[in-house]
């Protein structure tokens, strides 16, 4: 009712006595957890001057950026916030539709965020995004047949090939099909042998021997530790295969920790998580996902935004959407919060991960960038092309992209 009384107004549509408040809108896929009702109707109780709506778009990520940025690109002004994955705020920013918040997120608040979350808003060293959600990719395993959990490439293969009993039984199960998950997959298993696709300077570095190195470890998986079919895996399929205990280890999402412990999961109570391995005198690293919050350039109520944003980022809220959605927090006290904690015994370990978060490539053109590594890395692993031809021809579309 609500939300149709807000359609009703958006139309001009009167409903009894006229309505003043400052209006907000921004733009999410539908709140089937009910976690956005709630929140926004404690905002408004607490500033009845105000009213946000909740323009309620398709589940498709793609979809709904391409929704903001047909609206900004036409000069409307529907949205007055803009709640954004990670990887779109260099675009947005570039494109100058964004208002820098630097002067009203002072350092002492930004200390409060993770650090990954944080990084992932700023472009050009203006920051764009208050981080809400947080998320990032981690490597589950079987601790009931793994006893110590591995911390190198060569010892995660090594548990892998003892404890597999293909085709029942894999050793790892990743996310394989050209998208995007691809990217940041291969990000992970980059990082961690040293290597990555653009250097301090911008420079594409992802042809050198360290991403060769990375690329030749991924392919060699598939079929020795990781199924044929690992190479049109998404989420879900790699998640299914673990879950359904066919799996030793699995790359994915915080998400699917809450799945694989349901009272019908093969493997309950008997799952451990632990950042990306790496090599040798490297570290781990977690490709960084996660949601933020920032204000639109052509906004007329900057002030109302931003107390809405500074609300919703809030614990307090960031709380609310964890028991109602499942939403991981961005805000480093909520790991010792004594209720979180008692909800998810495993934070202490997410937390190490989400601290080893790094963002993708935080530029304008990181769709073309992303493309061009996807196309590379699945030929490359379906057998088409070699390592070092796929990220040689990968780094040549990057350079052109960049104009390099």
């Amino acid at each position: 009712m609500k939300r149709l009384i807000g359609i009703l107004l958006l139309l001009g549509v009167s409903c009894g006595e006229p309505d003043t408040r400052t209006v907000l809108r921004f733009l999410d896929r539908p709140d089937r957890a009910g976690g956005w009702d709630e929140v926004i109707a404690k905002f408004e109780a607490a500033n009845p001057n105000i009213r946000v709506e909740l323009v309620e778009g398709p589940s498709s990520t793609n979809t709904r950026e391409e929704m903001y940025s047909t609206a900004f690109a036409a000069g409307d002004t529907t949205y007055d916030i803009v709640y954004m994955d990670v990887i779109w705020v260099s675009k947005f920013a570039a494109k100058g539709w964004l208002l820098p918040l630097d002067d009203r997120f002072p350092a002492a608040e930004r200390e409060k965020f993770l650090p990954g979350d944080l990084q992932g808003g700023i472009y050009e060293g203006k920051l764009y995004r208050v981080p809400l959600r947080s998320d990032a990719g981690m490597l589950y395993y079987r601790k009931d047949l793994v006893e110590n959990a591995p911390e190198t490439f060569e010892d995660l293969v090594e548990a892998a090939k003892k404890h597999q009993k293909p085709p029942d039984l894999w050793g790892f199960v990743f996310q394989g099909q050209q998208y995007e998950g691809l990217v940041c997959a291969f990000l992970e298993i980059l990082w961690g042998h040293g290597g990555d696709i653009l250097n301090d300077k911008g420079e594409v570095v992802l042809d050198r021997p360290e991403a060769i190195q990375a690329l030749t470890w991924m392919t060699g998986l598939v079929e020795t530790i990781s199924p044929e079919a690992v190479t049109t895996y998404q989420e879900e399929e790699a998640r299914r295969d673990f879950q359904e205990g066919r799996a030793v280890f699995m790359r994915n999402w915080p998400y699917c920790w809450k799945l694989v412990q349901e009272a019908d999961s093969a493997v309950r109570d008997k799952v451990g998580i632990i950042p990306m391995v790496h090599s040798p005198g490297q570290k781990s690293a977690a490709t960084l996902g996660g949601w933020g919050f920032g204000i639109t350039k052509t906004t007329k109520h900057p002030d109302a935004a931003w107390k809405f944003v500074s609300f919703v980022t809030a614990a307090e809220q960031q709380k609310t959407f964890h028991f109602k959605n499942g939403d991981i927090p961005s805000r480093r006290a909520l790991f010792e919060d004594p209720d979180m904690l008692k909800a998810n015994p495993h934070w202490p370990q997410l937390y190490k991960v989400l601290l080893a978060a790094k963002p993708r490539p935080v530029h304008p053109k990181y769709p073309q960038i992303a493309d061009a590594i996807q196309s590379s890395v699945s030929k490359a692993l379906i057998g088409q092309q070699k390592p070092d031809e796929a990220l040689k021809e990968a780094a040549g579309k990057i350079r052109r992209i960049l104009g390099r």
